[in-house]
């Protein structure tokens, strides 16, 4: 598709075309899809295509005698491969040596070092009081998420959800947790500032949806992973599904579920201060203010507070997660 790209040197028009870059997209597909095959079944055994290499069943590697990559058609499709997808990514990303190094810019990005390492500690009692409130934003996602999570985790988990009618609930909850991880907070906070108004609250609103989404995901997977022991020696009492869930699965989940949900207030505080960049409160905001007036010194400031305390945030969350093991 790629080298497809390279040869057709499509305009600006043609590669909105999506209906027409579809079809050639599809028809570049088949026609690698029938080279790979035809390679794969050459009887030169050298000639197997990375594809093949990647999922040949084990006792079929295990057959073979080792060959250096070099040695190989995989390997040097491999080079070729991410070579390409490199200089395709430079083109991509307009990568640009000379606006790195250009002068103007360069001399812009002194002025801005300057300030962000001259801090301005006049602004230190407000920033304080803004990263006292982001905190306080992502303590209470996390704990209004923890108990829709947990809920929704033992609907989410394959183990438990095997009937017919209980895996139609899993794929529908998967499919909308996923649809809503996929959503970045920063996203959610926009909607929420929209809807509530810009504040904490939609920044708290934006954390909460995405932690519950995660959590959600996590605790599912730990639910999955469980003993089946435990569960057969409950059933075998006669329990009900209710029962099962709380004597033979919650037992052996509640401490990783404990350490997930530390970490994610982590990652909660330290997203907080990004949702404030869109209207959701806290340090972020008070963070775009100072950058769109350029006022490099409060910005770095405001960096500082916030180093610290994700910084110190990271190490109580390491010590009591490693408490919980």
């Amino acid at each position: 598709m790629v080298l497809l790209i390279v040869a057709a040197q499509p305009t600006p028009e043609q590669m909105l075309n999506l209906g027409q870059n579809f079809v050639m997209f599809l028809i570049a597909m088949a026609i690698g899809a029938a080279l790979s095959a035809g390679l794969n079944r050459s009887k030169n055994h050298r000639m197997h295509t990375m594809g093949e290499a990647l999922f040949e069943p084990p006792y079929k590697k295990a057959a073979k005698a080792e060959t250096s990559w070099y040695k190989t058609f995989s390997g040097w499709q491999l080079v070729v491969f991410l070579v390409v997808t490199f200089i395709v990514g430079l083109n991509t990303t307009k990568f640009s040596i000379n606006e790195l190094l250009n002068e103007d810019g360069f001399n812009g990005a002194v002025r801005l070092f300057k300030g962000l390492f001259n801090p301005n500690f006049e602004i230190l009692p407000k920033a304080v009081l803004n990263i006292i409130e982001t905190i306080f934003m992502a303590f209470m996602a996390t704990t209004l998420a923890i108990p829709v999570a947990f809920v929704l985790s033992f609907f989410c988990a394959k183990n438990i959800m095997k009937s017919p009618g209980a895996y139609t609930v899993y794929m529908i909850l998967r499919t909308f947790l996923n649809f809503t991880r996929a959503i970045e907070a920063l996203i959610w906070a926009i909607i929420f500032s929209v809807w509530v108004g810009i504040g904490p609250f939609a920044g708290m609103l934006a954390l909460m949806i995405h932690s519950v989404a995660s959590l959600a995901k996590q605790y599912s997977e730990m639910v999955e992973t469980v003993s089946e022991g435990p569960i057969e020696g409950i059933q075998s009492t006669g329990a009900t599904k209710l029962q099962t869930v709380w004597f033979a699965i919650v037992p052996q989940v509640i401490l990783p579920y404990i350490s997930f949900t530390v970490y994610r207030w982590d990652i909660n505080v330290r997203m907080a201060t990004i949702i404030g960049l869109v209207g959701g409160g806290g340090i972020g905001t008070m963070l775009i203010q100072y950058q769109g007036q350029a006022m490099w010194p409060e910005v770095g400031c405001i960096i500082l507070v916030i180093a610290i305390v994700v910084w110190a945030m990271d190490q109580a969350s390491a010590v009591i997660r490693e408490a919980l093991k």
